[in-house]
C-alpha cells in the first residue's frame, strides 16, 4: 500500500472554480436576486419565511458573498429605521 501525498491547500482560483461548479440549480443568479432582494428583506423583517415564497433568492443570497452582503446591509438599514 502506498502512502497518499500530502494534500495541498486549495488555491484561490481552484476554490472559485469549485464554487462555480457546485452552484445549486435553483440559484437564479445575481440579476434576479437583486431585483427581488427588497421583497426577501420585507418578508424576513415581517417575520415571514422568505425561502417559502422566494426559494431561489435565498439559495443565491447564501451562495453569493456580494449579494449576501447586500442582504446584511439592507437588513441593517431596516433595523436602524425601527419597527414598521
Amino acid at each position: 500500500m502506498t502512502a497518499s501525498p500530502p494534500s495541498r491547500p486549495k488555491r484561490p482560483a481552484r476554490a472559485a472554480l469549485d464554487a462555480l461548479l457546485s452552484t445549486d440549480a435553483r440559484d437564479p443568479g445575481c440579476d434576479e436576486a437583486f431585483a427581488l432582494i427588497h421583497r426577501y428583506v420585507e418578508i424576513l423583517h415581517n417575520g415571514g419565511d422568505p425561502d417559502a415564497e422566494l426559494p431561489g433568492i435565498g439559495v443565491h443570497l447564501r451562495a453569493c458573498p456580494p449579494c449576501g452582503e447586500d442582504l446584511v446591509g439592507l437588513l441593517a438599514a431596516l433595523h436602524a429605521e425601527g419597527p414598521s
